[in-house]
């Protein structure tokens, strides 16, 4: 007999057995090899999980309840220790077979680095992909200390492969000269600030699939301490969730998502994890119609 895992701690709360009748499916990557500061984000998928348990399965903003749905949690993707390329093809070949059973990948960081076979896999099934990132840093280095393969290069690696124009930048606030440069040239830009700039984007994206990529620094240090490159001056809790619902009210076409860089040993209030699990249940509600 196997004890009913739904309010375990083990997986995101309320999730179902049933792969093949879910909408979408959570996966952890648990991966912090390139981080340039602090490492610890291998943590994060598993004590999101844990803190999950904490909320309320009902979404006031939403009127929506995760009962109303049906998501697959499939645990943490086994990566090899260390071998960041290898990592990045295990994660790319999983989120192709999510895809290519017609669910939404709701991935759970790990460095930001994860994302990157993940825009790939996404890319090959919508052509026309458009990718919301909102971040405290820009990533959009070519490489770090002469590592192409590094948490500070996704965004850069996404704009060579579908475009910068077809990516949309909120709440950067850190980065090289040279990244900026790029930005401001290359990529629908908007620093600083989220939720207003977005409101004013989502029309022009109404229609087309999008990717949506959150690194947990977005938000301000008070609001997120685990994290491994903390930023201050960013926003709070509250802008990330209106923008969350902004998306989800639009009529753009989510087809996937993540949240990375929550790493637990820097927090031990658990702010960040339980902010973290917050965002992911009103992504589900939101985002799964």
């Amino acid at each position: 007999m196997k004890i009913d895992q739904k309010y375990s701690g083990n997986v995101f709360i309320l999730s179902s057995e049933n792969y093949e009748a879910s909408r979408a499916v959570i996966y952890g990557m648990p991966m912090d090899f390139t981080v340039s500061f602090r490492p610890g984000s291998r943590f994060g998928p598993a004590r999101v999980r844990e803190v999950s348990i904490g909320l309320e399965e009902y979404s006031p903003y939403l009127d929506r309840s995760l009962e109303d749905i049906e998501y697959f949690d499939a645990g943490d993707l086994l990566l090899p220790f260390g071998n960041a390329a290898r990592s990045l093809d295990i994660i790319g070949e999983f989120v192709a077979g999510v895809l290519a059973d017609g669910k939404m990948p709701v991935g759970l960081g790990g460095e930001h680095l994860v994302s990157w076979p993940i825009f790939q896999e996404v890319y090959k099934n919508y052509p026309d992909l458009a990718i919301i990132h909102f971040d405290a840093h820009a990533d959009l280095r070519e490489s770090y200390e002469g590592e192409p393969l590094s948490h500070s290069t996704p965004l850069r690696k996404a704009a060579g492969l579908i475009g910068g124009q077809n990516i949309y930048q909120f709440g950067i606030r850190s980065g090289s000269r040279e990244e900026w440069q790029f930005a401001r040239e290359n990529i629908n830009f908007h620093p600083f600030e989220v939720l207003e700039p977005l409101k004013k984007v989502l029309p022009e994206l109404e229609g087309r699939p999008v990717y949506l990529t959150i690194d947990i620094d977005v938000l301000d240090p008070s609001a997120a301490p685990g994290t491994g490159t903390a930023e201050a001056g960013g926003i709070t809790s509250k802008e990330l969730l209106e923008a969350v619902h902004a998306i989800a009210r639009s009529g753009v076409n989510v087809v996937g998502c993540d949240l990375v860089e929550v790493a637990p040993a820097y927090d031990p209030t658990e702010q960040t994890q339980i902010v973290a699990a917050k965002v992911i249940r009103e992504m589900l509600l939101g985002f799964i119609k």
